[in-house]
């Protein structure tokens, strides 16, 4: 969280009646206006530091906004920014938290294996911004639900069934098939890898620096922003 606030009186000096009347809205918009330039530095800083950034990652921070009473514009988390949000490892590093999708898998799975995370294959389908696809992803899990559910009915014919309309499947240890999740397609049953699935969290450097330069954009922006939120209030004033 960053906070930015002034206080009205270091800005008083040697304003008549009027000017000091106007002196605290002027600081509200000047401090508001700055809060905003900070946010969108904070914006372009992942539009260096990441590959086509999400809108969800884009909108993790928002401003709070500056009132006379208050004095004070914070550009901090948004309140549904949860404590495992993936910009949180960015910005410090480390490991990352499982995923609810990691959690969904090893849920629908009858996987003697470990799973730790997982990780998508040269084979996945990604969208526009580099993640798996949804598509993809609800097909994945609706496969491996039939694969479990085959897996606890012992009759063959529900077997072959299963195996007909499954095109994706996740192999099982000891099978020359590396852990993850496969997709069989083709005549011939080519097989190509959707999904790692490794026993270690992946980790990251940090990297973002969300304030990083920051305070700069603060010190460059409030004096013009607060000059013209000055010259509004007084063309307002009664």
């Amino acid at each position: 969280m960053l906070n930015m606030n002034i206080d009205p009186s270091d800005l008083a000096r040697g304003l008549n009646d009027v000017e000091r009347k106007q002196l605290p809205i002027a600081t509200v918009w000047g401090l508001n206006d700055t809060a905003s330039d900070v946010l969108s530095h904070m914006q372009s800083q992942m539009d260096v530091v990441f590959d086509k950034p999400t809108r969800f990652a884009k909108n993790a921070f928002m401003v709070w906004r500056a009132t006379k009473a208050t004095m004070t514009a914070e550009v901090k988390e948004r309140p549904s920014v949860g404590a495992r949000h993936f910009l949180k490892v960015q910005e410090r590093g480390g490991a990352r938290g499982q995923t609810g999708l990691e959690k969904l898998l090893d849920s629908r799975l009858n996987y003697d294996g470990q799973i730790v995370a997982v990780v998508p294959a040269a084979g996945a389908k990604l969208n526009a911004f580099g993640n798996w696809s949804p598509g993809e992803r609800n097909k994945v899990l609706s496969a491996v639900q039939s694969q479990r559910d085959s897996q606890a009915n012992s009759t063959d014919a529900s077997k072959a069934r299963s195996k007909s309309r499954v095109g994706y499947f996740v192999p099982r240890p000891g099978s020359k098939l590396s852990a993850g999740v496969w997709k069989r397609s083709g005549k011939k049953g080519s097989l190509t890898k959707i999904l790692h699935f490794t026993t270690a969290m992946p980790t990251y450097d940090k990297r973002l620096g969300f304030y990083d330069g920051a305070q700069s954009v603060f010190d460059n922006q409030f004096p013009i922003n607060f000059a013209r939120a000055f010259q509004k209030a007084m063309a307002t004033a009664r």
